[in-house]
């Protein structure tokens, strides 16, 4: 435990870390030939309770499961909520939801685009993200969210009289080296495909690879006009870049979050709309698995921590923890991009979905896949096409973007300073 508490300490980045790769599918309907989706779900387990304890400094929801399951934890705002994501669950024949108290004004749980999701609402803002500990226990698996509002925690630290108390150690923080102050905020744009790979193609001859550099230059364009934020470009030609390498090529820039620009296809030419996606549990998995596999090319955090020379089962504990936390900041700037989206054309998916996409599997940074439209339908590719709805969807992506580093500013960014 001290070792592990002597490395976070050393990296603040550490609760950004995103764990998840898995070799690429099959070719699909759409010739995204080499990206990989989810192929199965794990074994559905029961919510079996719920249980609600509201007290002046906190409150403190439990919920039993029959078994182990994958689950997301993330926040959501206007109107503010702590939403729970449970993988392969379904509820009990037996289970109630409690009476909301405490910080809840609501607290409500229904299946939800392949998972069941459990969402609480907030009646006040919480200080900092809701404590998550899971445990397992006779009857199965345990898992419990602490909520603590800002004004609480005030009355809970205030030091009270004691003439022998002793003066609280200064705190230190470590700013990574590759972090300085007022630095800009950085987000690296990737144009899916490239060269030999055409990717997706309308009826009209329109070449996914073309319209989504297109898009991607017009976003990176806008990025670099705000102040205080920079883009990267992973490529900014016709050429084709392995897609690992455009994941390291993001790390490479200190990239705070990557954006990976496509346009979808399918059989059915009447389907269209945008999607936004996150990764996967399944391809986090496998990616943490491969990580922790290979000591020849060991894994450097931001901040410069190696995991070379620490204990395998304290890394598996890193790389476990720094996932659940970066996989919840993928889906919040998911979410701002997908509303963003809504106000330009049809929504295909109305909420993130999750994909064991490559380019998703960075270890440290925030990720999303936009598929911006469907090429194979015929309004849409000419949409596509055109400069000013290529430009509409750079603005669109663009404001999700701002709206989610507005909320979630980055630590030592001029940016930040700027906002606040």
């Amino acid at each position: 435990m001290t070792q592990l508490t002597s490395l976070i300490g050393r990296n603040s980045a550490l609760a950004l870390l995103l764990s998840g790769i898995a070799a690429a599918a099959p070719a699909s309907a759409s010739s995204r030939h080499h990206l990989s989706r989810d192929a199965g779900r794990p074994p559905a387990v029961q919510l079996q309770t719920a249980a609600l304890v509201a007290d002046p400094a906190a409150t403190q929801l439990t919920l039993q499961l029959s078994g182990r399951v994958p689950h997301r934890v993330y926040q959501l705002k206007s109107p503010a909520r702590v939403v729970v994501d449970l993988q392969g669950t379904v509820p009990s024949g037996r289970l109630h939801l409690p009476t909301a108290g405490g910080l809840l004004a609501s607290l409500r749980a229904a299946p939800h685009a392949g998972v069941y999701r459990v969402v609480l609402a907030l009646r006040r803002p919480l200080q900092g993200a809701p404590a998550v500990t899971s445990t397992a226990t006779a009857s199965g698996y345990q898992l419990r969210l602490r909520l603590t509002e800002v004004n609480a925690v005030a009355a809970e630290d205030a030091p009270t009289a004691s003439a022998s108390a002793p003066a609280p150690a200064p705190v230190h923080t470590v700013r990574p080296e590759h972090m300085p102050s007022n630095r800009d905020i950085v987000v690296a744009v990737d144009a899916g495909h490239g060269g030999d790979d055409p990717g997706a193609s309308g009826q009209g001859g329109t070449h996914e690879k073309n319209v989504v550099l297109a898009i991607a230059r017009a976003l990176a364009a806008r990025i670099n006009d705000r102040p205080g934020m920079r883009a990267v470009l992973t490529r900014d030609a016709d050429r084709l870049i392995d897609l690992r390498e455009r994941m390291e090529r993001a790390r490479t820039a200190h990239a705070d979050l990557f954006v990976s620009i496509h346009a979808d296809a399918v059989r059915d030419r009447s389907i269209a709309g945008a999607s936004v996606y996150t990764l996967s549990y399944r391809g986090a998995s496998s990616e943490a698995a491969k990580r922790l596999a290979d000591h020849e090319n060991a894994l450097v955090l931001k901040g410069g921590t190696s995991l070379a020379n620490v204990d395998p089962a304290l890394a598996s504990v890193l790389l476990d923890v720094s996932q659940e936390a970066n996989m919840g900041a993928s889906v919040e700037a998911a979410d701002e991009v997908l509303n963003a989206l809504d106000s330009v054309g049809a929504i295909r998916k109305k909420v993130v979905q999750h994909a064991a996409f490559v380019v998703l599997k960075s270890p440290d940074l925030p990720s999303m896949l936009v598929e911006t439209a469907y090429i194979s339908n015929p309004a849409e590719e000419r949409k596509l096409r055109s400069s000013a709805y290529q430009a509409q969807l750079a603005a669109a992506i663009e404001a999700g973007v701002v709206a989610y580093f507005r909320s979630h500013p980055p630590d030592g960014t001029e940016y930040t300073a700027r906002l606040r």
